[in-house]
């Protein structure tokens, strides 16, 4: 069975950067919908950010647009979230997800993440004001 395995969490200070991994295993890589989700304390998982491993367009949420940069290593099988200008409420556990055959969805649907079925553990990240 595939496993998602993210890393790159941490605390840092508001307008520092983090750049966040998931890689994948047990995975083909091919022809996947893959992307980041962000559960901040007490509130409902919402999505970051999408991208497609057969190439395409991404998606990025209208909060972390402009300041996050998703990419992706087909050769490592591994997706990237270049975390840059980061603000207090930026906090939270960021997940990666994936779903195979998946177009990104407009992650700003509430259910946009029971659209993806294989997820990782989470890594938080703390921006402190």
């Amino acid at each position: 069975e595939g496993q998602l395995v993210e890393s790159g969490g941490g605390l840092v200070q508001a307008g520092g950067s983090l750049k966040l991994s998931c890689t994948f295993s047990g995975f083909t890589f091919d022809n996947y919908g893959i992307g980041w989700f962000r559960q901040a304390p007490g509130k409902e998982r919402e999505g970051v950010s999408c991208i497609s491993t057969s190439g395409g367009s991404t998606y990025y949420a209208d909060s972390w647009k402009g300041r996050f940069t998703i990419s992706t290593d087909n050769a490592k099988k591994t997706m990237y979230l270049q975390m840059n200008s980061l603000k207090p409420e930026d906090t939270g556990v960021y997940y990666c997800a994936a779903e195979w055959g998946l177009n990104c969805p407009n992650l700003k649907h509430p259910r946009a993440a029971d659209l993806f079925g294989s997820w990782g553990q989470g890594t938080q990240v703390t921006v402190s004001s």
